[in-house]
């Protein structure tokens, strides 16, 4: 791609970085999107509610096949200070979204300079990744009619060297969701706490409950990681024996399959533990990521992609342990994601001072459009 489009692609990429949006209420990010398209002469459509897309359509039969990408930032104050810093306090870019995204918008410059023969390519620009919920919002959303026959994403991975592509077969990245356990006993006084119902002992058993189920080798299939994440109980107030408290985990496992049978019992354990101290529970799920699969097939062709741009390559042995919103879609869709190296310094993502690489959206935008040209031509 020319030089000045990849310079427009850069400036348009910061300028999202410094008007960030969290999950939810990308408004403007969308806005911002859809004007960016119509300066190509694309028509992005609103979706999944702070969502857009794409579609190029030859016109004849074919494979459809999706790109994805997304563009919500995080609740961390940026503590960078170059000139294309967050605008706003506590808000920032520190996931990449912001490059994936002008990533997307060059690979629809390239689609629509370069009409396809056959089939369609749907571009995704998903919102709300980091919360688990843009990927539902999409596939509700009445606008999404179509059938992938093969959908595709990629991640910006720091630690790897620039461009680096890095792919997996099976489980990119693993199942994850997160617990809130309420527990409700009876509130004494501190002088009297056998009249009342204190939750500390079922606490205390819960934490090693969830340590006795953790399962952290990574070689193994029923690979199992509980993260206590916030624990609290009564107040302080020392005349008084608590009588309420929560506590929160995340888990993670590499397939949904195993998730399913962790979340059952740790279910019966709660209810089990529970009942043994008198304490009455309420349970919520929140922030819940479907494992994502990768299809043989699709890493062929990421394979294939990474030949074709003489590209410097991994193949990972084991899937990272973050959570990928992408991986609803995999679940629904044969489809793949992958990862560019974002540099061996760069700061890791979520960190404070983490900054999307700009020299990996010209890599970016080889990966996509050879990908979904070699799926939809063969």
């Amino acid at each position: 791609m020319e030089k000045i489009m990849i310079n427009d692609l850069i400036d348009f990429r910061r300028e999202l970085h410094m008007h960030p949006e969290v999950s939810g209420n990308e408004f403007q990010t969308q806005g911002r999107i859809i004007s960016f398209l119509k300066t190509l002469g694309i028509e992005g459509k609103e979706i999944g509610g702070t969502g857009v897309f794409v579609v190029f359509d030859s016109g004849n039969e074919g494979k459809t096949i999706m790109l994805r990408s997304d563009h919500d930032a995080l609740p961390i104050q940026e503590i960078n200070s170059f000139e294309h810093q967050s605008i706003y306090e506590g808000v920032s870019h520190k996931c990449g979204h912001d490059g994936h995204t002008a990533i997307m918008c060059g690979v629809a410059k390239h689609f629509n300079e370069n009409p396809i023969e056959k089939g369609k390519i749907i571009l995704m620009f998903q919102p709300a990744e980091e919360n688990g919920e843009g990927a539902k919002a999409i596939l509700v959303d009445e606008q999404f009619e179509f059938q992938p026959d093969l959908v595709f994403a990629l991640h910006n991975l720091p630690g790897y060297p620039l461009n680096k592509v890095v792919y997996k077969e099976g489980n990119f990245t693993p199942a994850v969701k997160s617990i809130i356990v309420k527990l409700d006993g009876k509130t004494a006084h501190a002088a009297e706490p056998e009249l009342g119902i204190n939750p500390a002992a079922t606490i205390s058993e819960l934490i090693a409950m969830f340590d006795e189920v953790n399962q952290p080798d990574l070689e193994r299939d029923d690979f199992a990681l509980t993260t206590p994440i916030y624990i609290h109980m009564g107040e302080l107030s020392y005349g008084v024996s608590a009588g309420h408290g929560e506590i929160h985990y995340t888990l993670r496992t590499w397939s949904s399959e195993v998730m399913n049978e962790l979340t059952e019992r740790i279910l019966n354990r709660i209810d089990d533990i529970a009942a043994k101290h008198q304490i009455s529970t309420s349970i919520s799920w929140t922030e819940e990521f479907d494992s994502n699969k990768n299809d043989p097939k699709a890493v062929d062709y990421v394979s294939q992609a990474i030949s074709a741009n003489s590209l410097d390559s991994e193949m990972r042995e084991w899937p990272f342990k973050w959570g990928e919103d992408f991986g609803l879609f995999t679940q629904k869709f044969p489809g793949a994601m992958f990862g560019i190296g974002s540099g061996e310094n760069c700061p890791a993502l979520h960190n404070p001072d983490y900054d999307f690489p700009d020299e990996i959206i010209e890599t970016g935008i080889k990966m996509f459009t050879s990908i979904a040209q070699k799926a939809i031509n063969e």
